[in-house]
């Protein structure tokens, strides 16, 4: 009996050991959390006040929501919104069947040297900032540049100006995102097409599915849970647009469609006024918040439903 309890003894405390050296492992991340995304949250109160940087934080006024109705009345922000919600919707519904795309078309390649050549090089934009990038597209898309050689070598006369007009300018934001994300996004899809049981795929293969008919009624199906996580966590980034993108591929001829909520906090950053640029970002998280409650409570309902539970 004493040596039963003596091993029980053990691995009761091997287990506690385990457990403790899994805390210690999540320690440091959780530190890290702690003091850069929850610590700030005090700062949060500059967007009630009316902030001083003498008097600080807690000593500056107390003036309720007037910084938030002096944003939401200023000239500029109805723009700034239009724009913010225009270009991330437009994002949204671009770029997020993109990675999805990619994922099945990466699964169907048998030559596992080209397979890893297509990662490989469907990554690497995710990895260049925006700076990068948008001085490499800048140059290719110029008047003078490559592509428009490429356009008038086919017959059009005159140079197309790409970062000029309003309407070119939304499709480069698209397809620029687009080519920057694409890979490294397609990961988790990739990820989650392994999962997929491959006696399932072989019981649609003897039913005579080609490789469409299994894409669409056995692996989508099948991933079709972290579709909708990464959905829903999307939602939650409603309202941002792209500042680094923006940033470095704007101009003022194109301010009317890409000035955007990030670039008029800037601007309010710049002109040392923090109490509006606090309400501003505040306005910002509230609202993909909100998204990411409304589309997970609608997403359970639906599920609810379509597994019968009432």
């Amino acid at each position: 009996m004493k040596s039963t309890k003596m091993k029980t003894g053990k691995k009761k405390f091997k287990i506690s050991l385990n457990r403790l050296e899994l805390l210690l492992f999540v320690l440091p991340g959780l530190i890290a959390l702690i003091i850069f995304n929850y610590l700030p949250m005090g700062g949060l109160l500059i967007a009630f006040k009316d902030y001083k940087i003498r008097a600080g934080i807690l000593g500056s006024d107390w003036v309720g929501f007037e910084n938030f109705v002096s944003v939401f009345k200023s000239m500029e922000f109805p723009r700034v919104l239009r724009n913010t919600v225009m270009i991330s919707f437009l994002k949204l519904i671009t770029s997020f069947p993109a990675p999805i795309i990619l994922a099945l078309l990466i699964n169907e390649l048998r030559c596992k040297a080209f397979k890893k050549t297509v990662q490989t090089i469907s990554y690497l934009p995710y990895f260049m900032s925006w700076v990068v990038l948008g001085g490499i597209v800048t140059m290719m898309f110029s008047t003078e540049g490559p592509v428009n050689f490429v356009l008038k070598a086919f017959g059009m006369k005159e140079s197309i100006i790409f970062f000029g007009e309003e309407f070119w300018f939304i499709v480069m934001l698209l397809v620029t995102n687009i080519i920057q994300g694409v890979g490294w996004s397609s990961v988790i899809y990739l990820a989650a097409i392994c999962s997929v049981d491959d006696s399932v795929i072989e019981a649609a293969v003897v039913d005579g599915a080609g490789r469409l008919k299994q894409i669409i009624h056995v692996i989508l199906p099948t991933i079709l849970p972290t579709i909708i996580t990464v959905f829903i966590l999307n939602l939650g980034s409603v309202l941002n647009a792209g500042f680094d993108q923006i940033y470095n591929l704007y101009n003022p001829t194109v301010y009317n469609v890409a000035d955007i909520i990030d670039t008029y906090n800037l601007r309010q950053l710049q002109q040392l006024d923090y109490a509006k640029g606090t309400a501003v970002g505040l306005f910002k998280s509230v609202v993909g918040m909100v998204f990411v409650l409304g589309a997970n409570y609608i997403t359970n309902k639906l599920t609810d439903k379509e597994m019968g539970i009432m």
